[in-house]
Order: structure tokens, then sequence, then C-alpha cells
């Protein structure tokens, strides 16, 4: 038996229902967070929940649970499931009502899904590297909100999937933003590039905790938009997610990047990552 959680209430997936009128199904007036389990425990599962929190407060949404009471209840989900290596999904909408795009009155409860799911790492791709399509983002401006309206990346990670490749790297004119679904990163001459944490990217649970991992470690990075021509003429490139942790891309539009195999910088942050994990959930 799979179970989820509907509205604070654990029930067989068979028996979750959405209403027609939810507005998450209407709209996409949500928010969402995914966690990475590892060895049955969430990894930095307490920063997913709080950016749940601000993505919600940006959208005038207020959540019915702290972060507190909902790290509880995935820690029960996880458990019920018997999840060891996997993900746990969760979003609210803004409830059920009569379709109208105005909000609908204070009176009206969010709705609360969550379910989880047994992935295992993405060993062979991390060691081999990826190969990414360009992409131009036509996505609306507050990419910072982890919102439920992801159609804009689905259209770029689905001509990603019909070139063979694992991601789609978007760019705004020439500026570089993220990917399809993760964040993007480039090395050059030892140093690496991510954009800024501003409107026009997620700022990634992963992302941050590579930054706090440089800090710690005396890895230089800047934090600042780059360029087509910076990412074509890039020593390394990667990717960085939740589900992907640290993934080397080698290849970028059908051009390889560096000699074509995995950078030493990418591989000294994989290391570091890992051990990362390791330290929060034990041996993986």
């Amino acid at each position: 038996m799979e179970y989820v959680m509907v509205d604070g209430r654990t029930l067989d997936r068979s028996a979750a229902k959405v209403d027609i009128e939810d507005r998450g199904y209407q709209f996409g007036d949500g928010v969402y967070e995914v966690i990475r389990v590892y060895n049955g425990k969430m990894f930095t599962g307490m920063e997913h929940l709080k950016r749940l929190k601000e993505s919600a407060e940006k959208i005038q949404m207020k959540l019915p649970y702290s972060p507190e009471e909902l790290l509880a209840r995935m820690e029960e989900l996880i458990l019920k499931n018997e999840v060891d290596t996997g993900t746990v999904y969760m979003q609210f909408t803004r409830g059920i009502s009569p379709r109208n795009h105005v909000f609908p009155g204070e009176n009206v409860a969010t709705t609360f899904v969550a379910y989880t799911r047994k992935v295992p790492r993405p060993v062979e791709p991390m060691e081999k590297g990826v190969c990414a399509i360009l992409d131009e983002d036509i996505r609306w401006l507050r990419c910072d909100i982890k919102s439920l309206n992801l159609l804009g990346n689905l259209l770029s990670k689905q001509r990603a999937a019909e070139a063979n490749c694992f991601e789609a790297i978007l760019h705004r004119g020439e500026t570089v933003t993220e990917g399809s679904h993760s964040n993007i990163s480039i090395v050059k001459d030892g140093v690496i590039i991510t954009h800024q944490a501003d409107n026009h990217i997620l700022n990634g649970i992963t992302r941050q905790k590579m930054l706090e991992i440089c800090r710690n470690e005396s890895i230089p990075f800047e934090e600042r938009a780059f360029s087509l021509d910076e990412l074509s003429s890039a020593d390394e490139v990667f990717s960085s997610g939740t589900t992907v942790e640290v993934m080397p891309v080698v290849e970028v539009a059908g051009k390889p990047v560096g000699n074509g195999r995995p950078g030493s910088v990418t591989r000294q942050l994989q290391a570091l990552f890992k051990a990362e994990i390791e330290r929060q959930c034990g041996q993986i």
C-alpha cells in the first residue's frame, strides 16, 4: 500500500482525490517543494520548507502549518512508505472555489497534498556527465517563486528530451539564467560563476548549499549573470538541483565543454557535496 497526505490526512493513494475547482488545477495557483531523502532522512529539509513558506508569502497565501509541523508530517509519510532513497513532494494551492481570477475569501482553506517516490541517486550521469541544449527563457519574471506554473520549464525540458539531452540551459537574450529544472554554473580559471539570486532564477537549495561549501573550503566563486559567450568558453559547466546534486555538463548545443569530460572543480564539489549529505543523513 502506498500512502499520501491530503489536507493533513494520511490516505491510501487510490483514495486521494482533487476537486475540479481546485485553484491549483485551474490556475496553477499554488506553490510546491521537492525534498531529497537519503537513508530515510530528509536532506536540507528545513531549508526547503522555509523556502516553501517564503514562496507562499510572495503569492499572498498563508500556509496552515509551520515549517516545523510540515517537517514532522513529511517524516511520518517517509516512514509509512518505507522510503530509503527517494523524494518527498508537497504542494499547497489556494483551495477550492468557483472559478474566478480574484482570490477567494479567507474562509476558503488551502489544499495540501504530499507524496513520496523511491528514486535512486543519478550515479552514472554524475560520473560521466550529461549534454544540454540552449533554449530561450520564455518564463514569467518571478522565477524566484517555486510556483505550480511550470509550462515554460516543461516546454524547454521536452525540447531537451527530443534532442536526447539531459537539460535545457535557458537564456534571456545573451544572458544565461538557469536550467529547465536546475541551476546552472560555469567554471573559468578555477572560479565558479553562477547567476545571482534574483527574480530571474529559483534560488536552489542545492545551489545555496554549494555556495556554503565554497565559502567553507575557500573555493572562489562569483554570483553574477554570465553570457552565452562565457558559457561557450567555460572550462567546466555543471547543473545543481535537489534530484541531480552536482551534475557535470560535458556538452552544450553539440559542442564539448572543455575537454569533454567532467572537470576538476566539479569533481571537487561533487565529493564535498556527498560528504555534506553523509554528515546529515549517513553514508550513501
